[in-house]
């Protein structure tokens, strides 16, 4: 009986994240990503639960071309993750993928990670295993007319972080 209730539970996450805020991110993200790619910075916030219990997410925070702080949240109760963009495309910058930094500050905070890329990828970040899953590849978000695909070498579909930091440097 018991491996049916779990069976039952399995639909409704996938890779620790629930179905409904895959979907909320990629709502954000399909508004944001053109903003951020045009004016090449990045956006980022935070998801969680409203007092009533709503997923929602915080408004985004404008940062710079390398990095965002995001504000604290004055419309969430819980914070479950973060979200941020990577700007638009720049040839020969890593990109496409989460950073090494952008893993240690949800770790930091105790939550997991959203990250859209110049090419239009989707990433979550585990900070509970320190691993990034690719959630969808180029083109899934809005991206960069500019992209060049490959630009970044060969992106695979998931990272440790180590295995990360050592891509990053290559």
């Amino acid at each position: 009986m018991k491996a049916c209730w779990i069976l039952a539970l399995m639909p409704t996450t996938l890779l620790g994240q629930s179905i409904d805020e895959e979907a909320l991110i990629r709502s954000v993200f399909a508004d944001l990503n053109p903003t951020s790619i045009e004016q090449n910075v990045e956006f980022c916030g935070y998801i969680g639960f409203t007092a009533d219990g709503e997923l929602a997410y915080s408004q985004p925070t404008r940062g710079d071309e390398g990095s965002c702080l995001s504000d604290d949240p004055t419309n969430l109760e819980l914070i479950t993750a973060s979200y941020h963009t990577h700007g638009g495309f720049s040839p020969g910058c890593s990109s496409e993928l989460p950073s090494g930094t952008d893993m240690e500050g949800d770790e930091d905070e105790a939550i997991d990670g959203w990250v859209a890329t110049p090419g239009g990828r989707l990433w979550y970040i585990d900070t509970t295993d320190m691993v990034t899953f690719q959630i969808c590849g180029i083109g899934c978000l809005p991206s960069d007319p500019e992209f060049i695909a490959g630009d970044s070498g060969i992106i695979e579909q998931s990272y440790s972080y180590d295995d990360l930091v050592i891509k990053l440097d290559e």
